[in-house]
């Protein structure tokens, strides 16, 4: 079943975020955008950390995949071609009592009558359609012929590329494009936190294959994609494959699965997974004439492939990592009294930062010293913070509440004060089971880079 919506804890969640430098509101000494956000030092290594695995396991570790990275601009036949000029529209109602603007199946309804959800009232506008593409002017003139838009996904970069690609990359069917990108839509009422933004990013692979694979790929990817979001730390519990019924479906589909997760505000969409057959590539063989054709060797055949498509919202996979991450515990302080933990139980590959280090007192200077050495050893291989300011207690809470799933503490014992056989060894403390650990130095980068992978 659904999970009931949880205010509170989202509350909680965005009020982390900012307190603790993931998300900012955008502009925000100016009164902030709507629907537009900063990612702050720790929210900007969790993206990174998301898209370079996305990378990775989507391109890097496949001989099927390779990448490309499209411009934000492009010429506007692409967007009339792709039909996203005339079609690309949500239906939007203005509500003449609040003067709220919001889309049409965002209304409420009681007793059969449509009303707005921020105030009930019933005088609404009759449903307009509303392009949701920005537009812009390249050159100095701004009319008609220099009019183009920011795009509103990255796929039609890939198509329009494909020709290119597949001349210098030498790929067979079936194969991938991959693609990292911005992407820009003017939602009429942007909501959730960064879950709809106008300005997001994705995370798109189009597949190209023949057609009577394609259903067989369809389910493939969704396969996959599950299990990277797994891999990542969202619990399979918490993902749900939702099958798109036809009168659903875009009109060139064959099938789409729509993954979702189990937001504090219920379940949302957090990927599509769409078998979308040759629509894209024949629409803009036929507007350039320039031909996309693919040239089977093997069967002398010319055709078109059909594609299937994995695409991912950043923005929304780590607003759902965030939350998932999210827990709340009991930990003793130092005085041995237990106090509310605030923890961010992220994947060690996903944390903003793998590992905090620590000198047990920063006015002791050989254990300061030790401590900076560490972290010049560890940094060739992860992302280290050093801290020395406060009670070790506090400095450990500090990094649980940013989610750092390991902690080094360098002590007495490393300098070889209290017991010899100790010198040169650290306190490993991992964050979820809080055990700590004796360990040598030289080991540490071998030992935490197996654990983070």
């Amino acid at each position: 079943m659904n999970k009931s919506p949880d205010a509170h804890r989202m509350e909680k969640i965005v009020s982390l975020c900012k307190r603790r430098g993931f998300i900012f509101q955008s502009s925000e000494i100016y009164g902030g955008l709507n629907g537009c956000w900063d990612y702050g030092p720790l929210g900007v290594e969790l993206k990174r950390n998301l898209k370079n695995y996305w990378w990775r396991v989507m391109v890097h570790e496949r001989d099927d995949v390779v990448g490309m990275d499209g411009s934000i601009l492009m010429n506007r036949a692409v967007w009339k071609a792709s039909g996203h000029e005339d079609t690309f529209t949500d239906p939007m109602v203005d509500c003449r009592s609040c003067k709220a603007r919001l889309r049409a199946d965002q209304l409420v309804e009681k007793n059969g009558i449509k009303q707005c959800p921020n105030c009930g009232g019933k005088d609404l506008t009759t449903p307009r359609a509303f392009n949701l593409m920005f537009k812009t002017f390249v050159g100095a003139t701004e009319d008609e012929s220099s009019l183009t838009y920011l795009r509103p996904e990255t796929a039609q970069a890939i198509f329009v590329q494909f020709k290119n690609i597949l001349e210098v990359s030498r790929k067979k069917l079936p194969f991938g494009i991959a693609q990292i990108g911005k992407a820009f839509r003017n939602e009429i009422n942007p909501r959730n936190f960064t879950f709809r933004s106008r300005e997001f990013e994705q995370m798109e692979l189009e597949y190209f294959c023949r057609a009577e694979e394609g259903m067989q790929w369809l389910d493939y990817w969704k396969e996959e994609r599950l299990k990277f979001y797994e891999n990542i730390g969202i619990a399979r519990d918490n993902l749900h494959a939702l099958t798109v019924p036809d009168e659903e479906r875009a009109f060139y589909s064959k099938g789409t699965y729509d993954i979702e997760y189990d937001f504090p505000f219920g379940r949302q969409e957090l990927e599509g997974v769409a078998y979308r057959t040759d629509y894209d590539l024949s629409q803009h063989q036929k507007a350039s004439g320039k031909s996309l054709e693919y040239f089977d060797e093997e069967t002398k055949q010319r055709f078109i492939p059909h594609v299937v498509e994995p695409s991912a919202g950043v923005d929304r996979t780590v607003l759902a990592l965030i939350c998932e991450a999210y827990s709340e515990d009991e930990a003793p302080d130092e005085k041995g009294k237990m106090e509310t933990r605030i923890v961010l139980r992220f994947h060690p590959r996903i944390a903003p930062i793998k590992c905090a280090v620590f000198p047990l007192l920063k006015n002791k200077e050989p254990l300061v010293a030790k401590a900076k050495e560490i972290v010049a050893l560890l940094r060739p291989h992860m992302y280290v913070f050093y801290d020395e300011v406060g009670a070790i207690g506090r400095r450990y809470r500090r990094q649980d509440e940013i989610g750092t799933p390991f902690g080094v503490t360098v002590d007495f014992e490393t300098l070889g004060e209290k017991d010899p056989a100790l010198r040169d060894t650290v306190t490993l403390r991992d964050r979820d089971s809080m055990k700590q650990e004796r360990v040598p130095v030289k080991d540490l980068p071998g030992i935490l880079v197996s654990r983070i992978s």
